[in-house]
């Protein structure tokens, strides 16, 4: 589905990303974790095309992301908050996307019923523009934007960051049903090791933007990253 070769990404003369081999299945969720620096966020910028690495290629589902846009189509994401339009409203915000992707009202309301618990009636019908919004409401709208489209491929930066502990039980609900009903392929950063063992199969462990470990998920997997981060 997405393959990595030979991605380095280099800063004022410090490699900041050294990744000669990654490949990540269709329908798999796939972690990512590391400390701050590590070159998490750097990682999916480049897969997503926001900047360019010095050496390699990003492949995904065969079309080279640098020379082709057609992957944007089934391609759903999420870093920051400069991913929304914030001088709109949610409902606005998410008619814009509706228009784009083709979707008739019955269908953004359907997609906004979905999310109906996710937003716990802290989103819709507040007469708020999204900038006005708390950091942790910015983020739900960020992530239900995401997903407007019904991606084939959803890249999530730190998405439990500002979210209260019920909304974070919450995501992680939408998460697993992506996964489990819609084959989504999912790629999720997070500085949260259990939230994150919880949702991934697969976890992959950066460190000064090489890749350190590369684990399945299993029962022990939470208890190995715990003692690889606090050595």
């Amino acid at each position: 589905m997405i393959e990595v070769k030979n991605i380095t990404k280099v800063y004022n003369g410090i490699t900041v990303l050294n990744i000669p081999k990654l490949s990540i299945k269709k329908g798999e969720s796939f972690g990512l974790v590391g400390n701050n620096g590590a070159g998490k966020t750097t990682l999916f910028r480049c897969i997503l095309d926001l900047i360019r690495s010095n050496t390699g290629e990003i492949i995904s589902e065969k079309l080279d992301v640098s020379k082709s846009s057609e992957w944007k189509s089934y391609t759903g994401s999420y870093l920051d908050e400069g991913f929304v339009i914030d001088f709109l409203t949610p409902e606005e915000y998410f008619q814009f996307l509706a228009n784009i992707n083709g979707l008739s009202k019955g269908d953004l309301d359907d997609f906004l019923n979905d999310f109906k618990d996710f937003f716990n009636g802290e989103i819709l019908g507040k007469k708020k523009y999204i900038r006005d919004l708390s950091s942790g409401n910015q983020k739900k709208v960020g992530i239900a934007a995401a997903l407007i489209a019904k991606p084939d491929v959803l890249i999530l930066d730190e998405p439990f960051n500002s979210l209260d502990p019920s909304t974070q039980i919450r995501l992680k609900k939408v998460l697993k049903k992506l996964h489990d009903d819609a084959n989504v392929t999912m790629l999720i950063s997070s500085h949260d090791l259990n939230h994150v063992t919880e949702v991934c199969e697969r976890i992959v462990v950066l460190h000064e933007g090489g890749i350190a470990h590369d684990i399945h998920t299993e029962k022990d997997t939470l208890k190995i990253l715990e003692e690889y981060f606090a050595v």
